[in-house]
């Protein structure tokens, strides 16, 4: 298949394709005989594979160590655990922090009783302390 087939295969654009294909991600593809890239299923299911990953958050790094380890079948998966729950710890940190953020936005937006910007409690919130 060509680089657009694979990309709306796997809702992935071309140039992110082929950007994954200079970092190494993805293996160089075959040639056709007009010199086009050539894509197969091996092609299109590690493409899915990495578009999945990276919709969970996971880093590059991250997808390519657990690119890494799937090429393994017999191996143990604890390394594959270990990064998953490194990961979510993570996530987890992002949504305190978020929960935090919303938090203290709902506080300043509570405390404007309209009026002018030059009394406005959001600004004052906002300015130097």
């Amino acid at each position: 298949m060509t680089i657009g087939t694979l990309g709306r295969a796997t809702g992935t654009k071309v140039e992110t394709t082929r950007y994954y294909e200079k970092i190494g991600l993805l293996p160089p593809p075959g040639r056709s005989g007009g010199n086009y890239r050539s894509y197969g299923e091996a092609e299109l299911g590690r493409l899915s594979f990495i578009r999945r990953a990276r919709q969970l958050g996971f880093s590059l790094d991250q997808v390519r160590a657990l690119l890494e380890l799937s090429e393994d079948s017999g191996r143990d998966c604890a390394t594959v655990d270990a990064l998953a729950r490194g990961h979510l710890a993570e996530v987890e940190r992002k949504i305190a922090d978020l929960t935090a953020l919303q938090r203290e936005l709902a506080a300043m937006i509570a405390s404007c009783h309209g009026g002018t910007v030059g009394s406005c409690r959001i600004i004052e919130a906002l300015g130097p302390s």
